[in-house]
């Protein structure tokens, strides 16, 4: 069986890398490529970091070909989005310039469920409520908690009522 080896390191050079990187996984793999450096092999690793023989092997490999940055976490592609950059392009355009009352909406502020409505009806994609406030903020958009207000409300009678409420409840 081939042993492990970091032939381009000492232990004291990667505890130098261990000390000078803040991220915590690349520190473990470090701290792993440390003890393989000292001479334990990695079938006893297994019992400290609970990583396979394998895994060490990529480390090792992957870290004498391309150093620290060999250790980094590979970015996952995740699931393909449903809208394209066109389509969230044009959604921000009616989004920032646009009222929902405009395209038949019976209100004059976006909301969540209003945006799915409207990617559903234009773009044919169905979108969950969670998911929707995900693209807005994406898109930059931040939540805004309209307050109402109400045009028949008469502002004379709503200082009085509020100076009624003081005097039966102690404030003045």
């Amino acid at each position: 069986m081939k042993k492990l080896s970091i032939p381009n390191h000492t232990v004291e050079s990667l505890e130098a890398l261990l000390r000078s990187n803040p991220d915590y996984v690349v520190g473990t793999r470090i701290m792993a490529l440390i003890q393989i450096k000292k001479g334990m092999s990695s079938r006893k690793l297994k019992e400290f970091y609970y990583k396979s023989h394998s895994r060490y092997c990529e480390w090792v490999k992957s870290f004498n070909s391309k150093g620290v940055d060999g250790l980094l976490n590979k970015p996952k592609s995740g699931r393909k989005p449903l809208l394209s950059r066109e389509q969230l392009s044009q959604l921000q355009g009616v989004l920032q310039h646009s009222r929902p009352h405009d395209f038949g909406f019976n209100t004059a502020t976006w909301n969540g469920p209003l945006v799915a409505e409207y990617i559903k009806s234009n773009f044919g994609v169905k979108y969950k409520k969670a998911q929707i406030y995900n693209i807005l903020k994406s898109l930059g958009f931040t939540f805004q908690k309209a307050r109402g207000r109400y045009p028949e409300a008469d502002p004379v009678k709503q200082e009085e009522f509020i100076e009624t409420l003081k005097k039966t409840t102690g404030r003045t």
